[in-house]
């Protein structure tokens, strides 16, 4: 069963943990690339606190964005301010996610993200989690797909194995870290390709942050992933 109380406390721990690193940054870092392309680091802060929000009205029944549009002018708009006002949106909107959550609600209710993916509310404070330290890592600051909570790394693994399976389009696969094992890619008679590796490793590939050149492959090439 999803606990979102504990995922809240999580989501609270790593979001003070990135603003500890980002607090570190000067207004000149803050407009450099990060890992993203196409993206200053003050577009992934920018991005982050208006997810924040966003989430805000997943859970209060509203839309998640406007429109495509909208989330993407937000971003462009918010991305070249200075460090201080990043931080102070960040906390802000990070109060205001953790406030919403704190509402005596029904946790099994169905709500609805972006793109018409619906989800269970209870599953958002974890989505949250994901974005926060993922988007840390992103920031390029010292922050590495090794160092996140090997908790995360397990459910967030979980998770894409389990949005991967069955899809038409990614060849049928057997991964593991060598403690943990998953099925994914299409249903097919071929045998499945075997993918091993570190759990960052097949995290970082299953995001779309890694190319794979790290893991072990027998029985057919690495899958290409659709993007996320």
């Amino acid at each position: 069963m999803i606990d979102h109380a504990h995922d809240l406390g999580s989501v609270r721990e790593a979001t003070d943990r990135m603003l500890t690193a980002v607090g570190e940054l000067d207004n000149a870092a803050v407009a450099e690339p990060s890992r993203l392309p196409g993206w200053s680091r003050g577009h992934v802060l920018a991005h982050l606190a208006r997810n924040a929000d966003a989430l805000v009205n997943v859970l209060e029944g509203r839309p998640m964005y406007p429109d495509a549009a909208v989330r993407d002018a937000d971003i462009e708009r918010d991305a070249p301010r200075p460090l201080d006002v990043h931080l102070a949106d960040l906390r802000e909107s990070a109060a205001r996610f953790q406030a919403a959550g704190a509402v005596p609600a029904d946790w099994s209710r169905t709500v609805e993200l972006r793109n018409g993916v619906t989800d269970e509310a209870a599953r958002v404070p974890f989505r949250r989690r994901a974005e926060v330290e993922l988007h840390h890592v992103d920031l390029g600051i010292g922050y590495e797909l090794e160092d996140l909570p090997e908790d995360f790394v397990a459910r967030q693994t979980d998770f894409l194995a389990e949005r991967f399976a069955g899809h038409p389009d990614v060849a049928p696969a057997r991964l593991t870290d060598g403690t943990h094992a998953w099925r994914t890619g299409r249903e097919a008679d071929a045998p499945e390709v075997a993918v091993t590796g570190a759990p960052a490793d097949l995290l970082g590939w299953l995001t779309g942050r890694r190319d794979g050149s790290g893991l072990t492959v027998t029985g057919g090439p690495l899958p290409a992933l659709p993007p996320l």
